[in-house]
């Protein structure tokens, strides 16, 4: 249980070296409070009160601050643990209980306490954290954390040697970094590959940094240096498709293959609103009210109404009756691309990404590249090339600022070089 428990320095208290005492402080209530002193002190300069800890400028002659915080957080775990112990016995006075045995050794009184060595594995905490999370965050989130976690135990196993939380210094952060980039291999691929995208990188770094921070907050961990844990992105590089292949895709005779129907109405269902592929595949019907939908994003969970183009509405009402066929997101990215590919979407397209300090070129036939994103991509880049303002397309695509849609959009750099063929086709010749 985490208690009314803090570090502080005394106003005032300063020594003839010019330093403080840091005392632990424990408010057993609003006339009632305890203080306890550490032993260590260090000059009130250098005493974060807002962060409740020590300067990372701290002077090499006080100590190390990585050390005289280790020391810290053990000492305020030991108070907590203290208050508990006589909070569960209720006839116990906590404040005195913690003032009278602070200093002792004995360790009878903490043998009900949560302490044992299994409730501070790496991945047991991660769990708690999960659960913890679960009420406040999407289930998108909770898969991202559950990743790293997976990330994580994949990497332990890699190098040999178990992971605690005396692991995460710098060193480790590079390591593992080089691993996922590298060495992490891709379970599910028909052909063996090895190493993750920066983005998804990235999200692992986040995820777990994260985690770090609120087990740190909640003094259930010593306090880590997370500085140097960078965070990592790159723009993506991504297909989409002009409304004139749209136009193809919906027109295509499928009469030979009727299974794929399902997939071509789903994409262009989403080409035609904006949605991603986990809110154009769930439409339901108190969502249409006077031929717009009324759609809470699941992502983000800010609300959006969108028109209902002409074709949208033949597929969702007079097709499916707003029924929409209830598919997996691996399902439909497999046979999305070979709807497109029987368009006869087939060009070349080369994607390049980074791989450590390396850039990656990647060929592959257009309708390789489709996949279930493709339709939101398709819809803010084609109602952008046909003039539609930017904002009115960011309210429907959900994005929050005009740099993030146009790092977003496929279609930006095209534009500028027609705008700049039309001015130079309209100069005359030398």
């Amino acid at each position: 249980m985490h208690q009314p428990i803090k570090l502080i320095i005394k106003k005032g208290k300063v020594r003839k070296d010019g330093t403080s005492l840091i005392f632990l402080q424990y408010c057993y209530s609003s006339s009632k409070r305890v203080l306890i002193s550490t032993q260590v002190a260090i000059p009130p300069f250098y005493w974060n009160k807002k962060a409740d800890r020590i300067s990372e400028n701290l002077p090499a002659e006080y100590g190390g601050v990585l050390s005289l915080e280790t020391s810290l957080r053990e000492k305020v775990r030991r108070a907590e643990k203290l208050v508990d112990y006589a909070i569960k016995r209720s006839k116990i006075c906590p404040a005195t209980f913690l003032k009278t045995n602070f200093l002792g050794n004995d360790n009878f009184y903490l043998e009900s306490v949560d302490y044992d060595k299994q409730k501070m594995d790496v991945f047991y905490q991660i769990e708690k954290y999960i659960k913890d999370k679960r009420d406040f965050v999407q289930e998108d989130t909770v898969d991202v954390i559950r990743n790293m976690k997976k990330h994580l135990y994949s990497f332990q196993e890699y190098r040999k040697l178990a992971i605690t939380f005396e692991s995460f210094d710098l060193k480790f952060y590079e390591d593992f970094v080089k691993y996922l980039t590298y060495e992490i291999p891709h379970l599910r691929r028909k052909n063996p590959a090895k190493g993750l995208r920066v983005n998804t990188i990235g999200k692992t770094i986040k995820q777990l940094k994260g985690f770090l921070k609120d087990r740190i907050s909640k003094k259930i961990i010593p306090y880590i240096d997370l500085n140097g844990y960078k965070l990592m992105e790159e723009e993506v590089d991504g297909v989409y498709l002009s409304w004139s292949e749209l136009s193809r895709v919906y027109h295509l005779d499928l009469s030979g293959t009727p299974f794929l129907e399902k997939y071509r109405d789903m994409f262009v269902l989403g080409c035609l609103t904006g949605f991603r592929f986990s809110d154009y595949s769930n439409i339901k019907f108190n969502e249409l009210r006077d031929g717009m939908l009324h759609v809470t994003q699941k992502k983000t969970l800010s609300s959006v109404i969108v028109p209902l183009r002409e074709d949208a509405r033949r597929i969702l009402i007079d097709k499916y009756q707003i029924q929409i066929p209830q598919v997996s997101n691996v399902k439909f990215n497999y046979y999305i691309k070979e709807v497109v590919r029987l368009t006869g979407i087939t060009e070349p397209v080369k994607i390049t990404h980074k791989k450590g300090n390396k850039i990656i070129e990647e060929v592959r036939p257009k309708y390789a590249w489709v996949s279930s994103h493709t339709a939101r991509r398709s819809f803010c880049t084609n109602e952008y090339l046909a003039g539609t303002p930017i904002d009115l397309i960011m309210t429907i695509s959900g994005h929050k600022t005009e740099k993030t849609f146009r790092r977003y959009i496929k279609a930006d750099r095209m534009k500028k070089a027609c705008m700049i063929k039309e001015i130079w086709d309209s100069q005359p010749a030398l």
